[in-house]
């Protein structure tokens, strides 16, 4: 990479970046009226409706296990874009659903996700150790270190892959899940063509079905929450906002303090020195 493409990409990822904060500081301020809907299983829909529909099994963060729950009402329209990519000779493959703020926050902790994003904000400082404020800011857009912006922890969002039922292969968009870089927004210039036209078909067959992409995010959706809202222009208050869910008895209640960093900024600073050490721990390996 050149000296002058590489500053092309700095500048378009810290742009970009700010443009996913200003966002963010919208939401924050937007309107939600908690209806207490319950939740319901994907996978059990699926199964159901005869869907042929893959999930991660991976862990999210530690030993936690991904929850593939979401929202009673929308799950009928992840079943409806299931089915549609059935007919098309695709699979529908559901990343993430549900977080809980216990796995919200570990997650913005995780070593595979912060080292990323403390490695793009020293790129994006000129190779310089940046200020936590700005790992805070970052954070806050790449992995929603605030409930009120985090809408898995709303139940109303999902994270999805595609792949072809005929071969297996996965429908490529420039990169897999989860990727962290200038590539990352859904119409990053940096894109391969064919891969971005994968991303907006794909886009589109969710959208059909209301849910609605996140910018910065090129495998993220949700509905009826802040978020959904603020990116369509609808002005009513949402109807979904992050939650605390019993799993056992389906009740959902809001979550007190929507506003509060899961992860404050004295957090952040010790992750960083930790994402340091492991870094410097690495290196001699990396020569070997």
């Amino acid at each position: 990479m050149s000296a002058t493409d590489e500053a092309v990409r700095r500048a378009y990822w810290a742009d970009v970046m700010e443009q996913g904060h200003e966002v963010v500081q919208k939401v924050l301020k937007f309107e939600v009226r908690e209806c207490g809907e319950g939740f319901a299983s994907l996978p059990d829909a699926a199964e159901s409706a005869g869907i042929e529909m893959l999930f991660s099994t991976s862990k999210i963060a530690g030993e936690l296990d991904r929850v593939f729950f979401m929202r009673e009402s929308l799950v009928k329209d992840v079943m409806a874009v299931g089915r549609a990519m059935n007919d098309r000779g695709w699979i529908l493959k559901i990343e993430d659903g549900f977080r809980s703020l216990q796995m919200q926050s570990q997650l913005v902790r995780k070593p595979e996700v912060f080292d990323v994003i403390l490695k793009k904000c020293i790129w994006e400082n000129g190779g310089e150790i940046p200020p936590v404020e700005l790992v805070f800011r970052r954070a806050g857009v790449l992995v929603a270190n605030l409930p009120k912006v985090g809408t898995h922890m709303s139940g109303s969002a999902i994270d999805v892959s595609v792949f072809r039922r005929d071969d297996g292969t996965e429908v490529w968009r420039g990169n897999p899940y989860l990727e962290m870089s200038e590539r990352t927004p859904m119409r990053s210039p940096f894109v391969e063509p064919d891969a971005l036209q994968n991303r907006l078909e794909i886009t589109l067959m969710l959208e059909t079905q209301g849910l609605i992409h996140f910018p910065f995010e090129f495998w993220h959706f949700n509905k009826d929450d802040a978020m959904g809202h603020l990116l369509t222009g609808n002005p009513a208050p949402a109807r979904f906002g992050p939650v605390n869910w019993d799993p056992q008895t389906n009740r959902v209640t809001a979550v007190e303090n929507p506003l509060n960093p899961l992860n404050p900024v004295p957090i952040i600073e010790q992750e960083i020195m930790a994402a340091l050490q492991r870094a410097k721990t690495a290196m001699p390996h990396a020569a070997t």
